[in-house]
């Protein structure tokens, strides 16, 4: 710490917890030098190419085979990449017309990106993983060591433009204390795996790489604020609000309830049966989202339905008697599987995804539904499951009478789009349950990308347009009886958490280390007082408004659990 008066700065807190430490800012990686020879060799060039790509690929795969089980897939995933024939085929297209060999990575991983990008979704998300290739690439290619973040000496706060998620998954809560990027949303890898890690972090902290490595920075990673060269009454401050939240979340287990016993089941998000593995050991109530994309995607053919049983069985017998709830494979036009292209389209995401795609390639879904059933035969367990982008309750329909016709004891849809938070009580007729993914729900009421972070006011979750159409999904689920939950991120806010109970929603499925703060936020208000707030949200202008209001009714525990 220095004498230097301190500044703060705001950016979007997207992983809670507080943290003081030195910055270690991470390296801007290499670029193409602006005199590159150009290309007169396009064939020797491809070569160079290839083995720089192949070694990226080799590294990647080394780091994975020595990596935690959760960052194994995404390292895996950055080896494919680096290998995808398709790039390798784009930079042979640069390289014959003339481009130096790091231009030509550049140029084709960019026109890559652009593609990524226009298809929105899980592949708009892939745009940092591409891009960390090519750096990777690029510097081997200039005799450079590759880019990543530095070795720490000691526990340190990492400030960087972005992380790749390459890099995010191999970092741990001992040695990072904090993440900070400048750039980056709410629902990034780099946001969805500090909060995983349990790693306090703040996106969209522009100025933050303007700050001197090895400055001490303190930050709040639940309010996305950061000071550097903090005062010593600044730092006991940020101390004794962690200490606030570590006795506020103290002793919080056992199923969720408001103050007066009005039950909220609390759920985890999962991807893999690692995910089960490691959150069927806490305390929660099941799975809300059991997402089963990673059997699916970057595969040459489809998964036989031995495969899928397999690991279906491995995460239903992880949670036992309590739920898990499927959802079906969401892919197709924004996350493009390579034995199930439907062509292109002029807008993949409002195009043939999720559901729609199982309508069209009823041979996937049915080999889907085909082992989940298998699964449950096999265990028993209380297995619900629901189908992505349902629009009309015909859809509803269709969907149901296929997993009904199989045996599964549940079927349900996501509420994704606004026709079907409007039409819910007659989707609701012929299904069991709904879940909001309040991701896509956000994009699609207030027609703003979700990866756009330019944006990201419009995609707050606070919005109260967002409110008033959960508030129509709930309303027809209380008129047909039949419960609604959350499964999108802003399940896992433990403010935001007391409206949607006030709005309606009977479970919150988030990632695990989310559930201890939402469990507290919820036992310290009732439900009355949940009513009240989401009445307030709603009739608030503006999203930040509407936090203001609800903060204003809480008690003061809530304040210590952000």
């Amino acid at each position: 710490m220095t004498g230097q008066t301190s500044a703060t700065f705001h950016g979007i807190g997207v992983s809670a917890g507080t943290a003081v430490g030195p910055l270690v800012v991470v390296a801007a990686p290499p670029t193409p030098p602006a005199d590159e020879a150009p290309t007169t060799d396009a064939a020797q060039a491809g070569v160079l190419v290839r083995a720089a790509l192949e070694a990226v690929a080799t590294g990647l795969e080394a780091r994975a085979a020595k990596a935690e089980a959760h960052a194994r897939p995404i390292l895996e995933a950055g080896a494919m990449m680096a290998r995808d024939p398709g790039l390798v085929t784009s930079i042979d297209g640069q390289l014959q017309g003339g481009l130096g060999l790091t231009t030509a990575v550049t140029a084709a991983v960019e026109e890559y990106c652009a593609m990524f990008e226009s298809l929105g979704g899980y592949m708009a998300e892939r745009v940092t993983d591409l891009r960390d290739v090519r750096d990777r690439a690029v510097a081997r290619l200039l005799g450079q060591a590759e880019p990543g973040i530095p070795s720490l000496s000691e526990p340190s706060i990492l400030a960087a433009q972005d992380l790749a998620p390459a890099e995010t998954a191999t970092l741990t809560a001992e040695s990072c204390l904090g993440i900070i990027t400048a750039a980056g949303g709410p629902t990034s890898h780099t946001a969805i795996l500090a909060a995983q890690l349990g790693i306090p972090a703040i996106v969209q902290a522009v100025g933050i790489l303007e700050v001197p490595a090895g400055s001490i920075v303190a930050m709040d990673g639940g309010v996305g604020e950061i000071t550097v060269d903090p005062t010593a009454a600044e730092v006991q401050l940020l101390a004794e609000r962690k200490r606030r939240r570590e006795a506020a979340l103290a002793g919080g287990t056992g199923k969720g309830s408001t103050k007066d016993g009005y039950p909220v089941a609390l759920l985890a998000n999962i991807g893999t049966a690692e995910d089960a593995r490691k959150a069927a050991a806490l305390p929660v109530e099941g799975v809300g989202l059991f997402r089963t994309e990673f059997l699916f995607l970057d595969r040459e053919t489809m998964p036989t339905v031995e495969e899928q049983t397999a690991t279906y069985i491995e995460v239903f017998e992880a949670f036992g008697d309590r739920r898990v709830v499927v959802r079906t494979l969401d892919a197709g036009a924004d996350k493009p599987l390579k034995f199930a292209d439907l062509g292109p389209e002029e807008n993949p995401a409002l195009g043939r995804r999720g559901l729609r795609l199982g309508m069209v390639r009823t041979d996937i879904l049915d080999a889907q539904l085909q082992a989940l059933a298998a699964a449950y035969q096999a265990t028993k367990a209380d297995v619900r499951v629901m189908a992505p982008m349902v629009a009309t309750q015909a859809e509803a329909v269709w969907f149901a009478d296929r997993v009904r016709a199989l045996g599964l004891p549940q079927v349900g849809v996501m509420i994704e789009v606004p026709a079907a938070a409007i039409r819910s009580k007659g989707i609701l007729y012929h299904v069991d349950f709904a879940s909001l993914g309040t991701n896509d729900l956000s994009q699609y009421t207030m027609a703003a990308d979700r990866m756009q972070g330019e944006l990201a006011d419009l995609l707050s979750p606070w919005e109260p347009a967002l409110l008033d159409v959960i508030a129509l999904a709930c309303d027809g689920g209380a008129e047909m009886g039949k419960p609604i939950g959350v499964c999108g991120e802003a399940g896992g806010d433990p403010a935001l958490a007391l409206v949607l109970v006030g709005l309606g929603v009977k479970s919150l499925s988030m990632a695990p280390g989310k559930v201890p703060a939402v469990r507290t936020s919820l036992a310290a208000h009732s439900l009355h007082t949940c009513q009240q707030m989401a009445a307030a949200a709603r009739a608030a202008i503006t999203g930040a408004q509407a936090k203001a209001a609800v903060m204003a009714m809480a008690a003061p525990v809530l304040a210590d659990l952000l």
